[in-house]
């Protein structure tokens, strides 16, 4: 492989660090690497220093492009990959004349780079935006960058993610501190607790924060003192205001810094208080040196700082926060020692530069591979279903199909179909678009190798005849455009019409390649239409595959609803329906015989956030005791995370008994749809009623057998992994018909 990697040459900081590591990986690895600056000077120095090839055109910026042009024609490289605003400029001009992928490494965010710098953001900043929407991809340092570009429109299929790794090979010896500090005529004893910040002096940095946190720490602290290693266009207004704070004493600036080590071995405390990152190098440059670290909550910190687990994390500007921290640290030198070990523990895993190679080798390859997709090879899946409606049950199904296309191939093409296509772009990070755009179904169809028809009941016409209608076009549309095409681990039915019954097993034989199941009562329905074409599998729903949020997570959710963590709870997941207001004092009556016979608190959960609290609502009218309503958006997997704090789950929803089934919750289903029936009945669960026959004597009922059932959720689990090993079989199919090792 041959790359030609662009930067302007007068890169320091984390840029320098980057391109200084990753290029040194890379050429140990065979990887045929040239380096171009645009101008010369210590860091072109330094890069040939470590044997990286390097060369400096010195004909100015526009008279270096045909320069560069021939350079990368007559070497024939494969990759340009640029780095930074000027870098990028160049690319996007070279880019019309090459028939190769130019892409960038996005190392911050490009709006915050020139911040409080107003002709520097008009031209440069504007220039760079520009050009970072012309080239063909982007490697951005952190996830937290990636999910923020997708927010603003770019291509998810073209974005990548890399994390900044280090060289956690050698030790950070401790430093003679006292006589390091004295070149900088700044006296410190052994008592001192000696907070450092390695950045440049820019607003973006917030080091006014820092110093009014060490102000404030001070006052139960006296022994911290803050040093500052790095120069900027602030200086002389954090000296100043360093002196207004009373600090001169206790801060000490000590400019540009080579020797970071020296540097880091010297702190008791690393700190950053950023107000947005990348993912900051001076994370994993403590972290060698085994810091205790304070970090804000910004771009991709908290992917290496986890809050008192490898340090303390804060939000922008808490100064608070900031002091209390310094605090904690200062007067807990145990804590902090823990804390070191931890964050090195951490950085040594997972942010190593054998790790960033690694990665960076995986994204050429990707980049390889979707050039081919945009050259015209049939490649990638298109995704259309019930989504983008708020209902949490939908979008699990499809957070299950998209993580299982990953599994297949990480480099995969997804494109999603959507109703609101903004939103599952930003919350899935693939390409969407709306659900009826028919030029795009079309276009996306004809690229595409696979076509999924997504989970759920599609095939049915109780709630709208149009729907099945639709969906039944995008079989055909999908088959004509010769994709692949499989039914991904749906149920079938139910179809009242005579004529919609014909029309579906037509399409479908005529269509469809492969059939995924998710109970056994829709291979019912198939033969009774008529389908006997594609080959047909009994898996079961996808979404039962999906882990539920962290519990720190669904702790801090339920402690901000007030409702304790510890407590004894039962869930109640309903919904709408014909006759159900009526209904709606039959789930109030149970709701108060599970509190005073089994000190159960309800707890109201909305898989639909924008209907379910209509029928929660209906119900807790009728409550005189104490209950608790929690209907925001939420994401499946914090769903699953708060189902499994349950004692048992009353649940209307198909998913809510799928997610509760998932983590081994005893349930009790109320029947509304056939298909709540047959998954119940599929995993062996008889603890339901018709919604239909509902009456509080045998709501009442199935509560008490489902708390009889809390101590066997083992048991429960065991039957919901049975159907675990099942749903394979979506997998598998898709792997087939994809011809991917599944």
């Amino acid at each position: 492989m041959k790359v030609i990697h662009l930067i302007s040459g007068g890169d320091t900081g984390g840029a320098r660090t980057h391109i200084y590591s990753l290029l040194s990986c890379l050429c140990r690895r065979g990887v045929d690497v040239q380096l171009v600056c645009f101008v010369g000077g210590p860091f072109a120095e330094g890069a040939e220093a470590l044997g990286i090839p390097t060369t400096v055109l010195k004909k100015g910026f526009f008279g270096s492009i045909r320069p560069l042009l021939r350079m990368i024609r007559s070497g024939e490289y494969e990759v340009v990959h640029c780095h930074g605003a000027k870098a990028n400029l160049m690319g996007m001009l070279l880019k019309p004349r090459l028939r190769i992928p130019v892409i960038t490494t996005v190392h911050s965010d490009y709006r915050l780079d020139y911040l409080h710098r107003p002709f520097a953001a008009a031209t440069f900043g504007m220039a760079n935006r520009l050009a970072l929407r012309r080239l063909d991809y982007r490697v951005c340092v952190s996830e937290t960058l990636r999910a923020r570009l997708i927010n603003r429109g770019f291509k998810p299929n073209d974005l990548y993610t890399i994390y900044n790794g280090l060289d956690f090979s050698h030790t950070v010896a401790k430093t003679d501190r006292a006589a390091y500090f004295s070149q900088y005529n700044f006296h410190v004893t052994d008592e001192d607790v000696i907070v450092g910040i390695a950045a440049r002096l820019d607003p973006v940095k917030d080091i006014p924060t820092l110093l009014r946190a060490l102000k404030l720490a001070r006052e139960t602290c006296p022994q911290l003192r803050l040093v500052i290693a790095g120069e900027g266009q602030q200086r002389k207004e954090l000296e100043s205001l360093t002196d207004e704070l009373g600090l001169r004493e206790y801060v000490c600036f000590l400019g540009w810094v080579s020797e970071l080590d020296a540097f880091y071995g010297a702190l008791d405390i690393n700190a950053l208080s950023s107000l947005s990152e990348g993912f900051p190098y001076a994370l994993p440059e403590g972290a060698r040196a085994h810091l205790a670290t304070v970090a804000t909550n910004v771009g991709g910190v908290p992917a290496i700082i986890e809050n008192n687990v490898t340090g303390i994390l804060i939000e922008p500007g808490d100064t608070e926060g900031l002091a209390a921290a310094m605090v904690r640290y200062a007067s807990d030198p145990d804590y902090r020692k823990a804390m070191g070990d931890a964050l090195y523990r951490k950085g040594r895993d997972d942010f190593s530069e054998e790790a960033t190679g690694d990665r960076q080798m995986e994204i050429y390859d990707q980049v390889f591979r979707a050039e081919e997709h945009r050259k015209g090879k049939k490649d990638g899946v298109v995704i259309c279903g019930a989504y983008g409606f708020g209902n949490a049950g939908d979008e699990a199904i499809l957070d299950a199909i998209i993580h299982e296309m990953r599994t297949l191939d990480l480099a995969l093409p997804i494109t999603v179909f959507s109703r609101r296509p903004k939103e599952t772009r930003s919350r899935c990070g693939v390409n969407t678009y709306h659900t009826f755009h028919i030029p795009s179904l079309h276009r996306a169809l004809k690229s595409a190798k696979l076509y999924i028809n997504g989970g759920g009941n599609l095939m049915q016409d109780v709630t709208s005849r149009y729907s099945l209608w639709y969906y039944l076009y995008t079989l055909r549309a999908a088959h004509r455009r010769n994709c692949a095409v499989q039914m991904y681990g749906c149920g079938i039915g139910p179809l009242l019409y005579q004529g919609d019954r014909n029309l579906t097993g037509s399409v479908i034989n005529e269509n469809v390649d492969v059939i995924t199941l998710r109970e056994p009562d829709s291979l019912k329905v198939l033969e009774a239409i008529g389908v006997t074409k594609p080959q047909i599998l009994l898996a079961s729903d996808p979404a039962l595959t999906l882990p539920g949020a962290p519990e720190k997570q669904v702790t801090r959710l339920l402690e901000s609803h007030n409702v304790d963590p510890d407590g004894k709870y039962l869930a109640f997941v309903l919904r709408k329906w014909r006759g159900f207001e009526e209904k709606s004092t039959i789930f109030a009556a149970a709701a108060v015989y599970a509190y005073l016979n089994y000190e159960l608190t309800p707890v109201f959960l909305c898989i639909n956030h924008r209907t379910d609290h209509e029928a929660a609502a209906m119900v807790a009218k009728h409550l005189s005791i104490p209950y608790h309503v929690i209907s925001e958006p939420m994401s499946s997997a914090m769903i699953i995370g708060l189902l499994a704090k349950m004692k048992a789950v009353v649940s209307m929803r198909l998913h809510g008994l799928v997610f509760a089934a998932g983590q081994g919750v005893p349930l009790a289903g109320v029947s509304y749809d056939p298909k709540v029936t047959a998954f119940l009945d599929y995993i062996e669960q008889d603890n339901y009623i018709d919604f239909d026959e509902l009456s509080v004597t045998r709501m009442t009922g199935l509560i008490d057998s489902a708390i009889q059932l809390s101590d066997q959720r083992q048991e429960l689990r065991r039957r919901t992994e049975l159907l675990n090993e099942k749903e394979e079989n979506n997998r598998r199919a898709a792997a087939q018909l994809l011809k991917r090792e599944a």
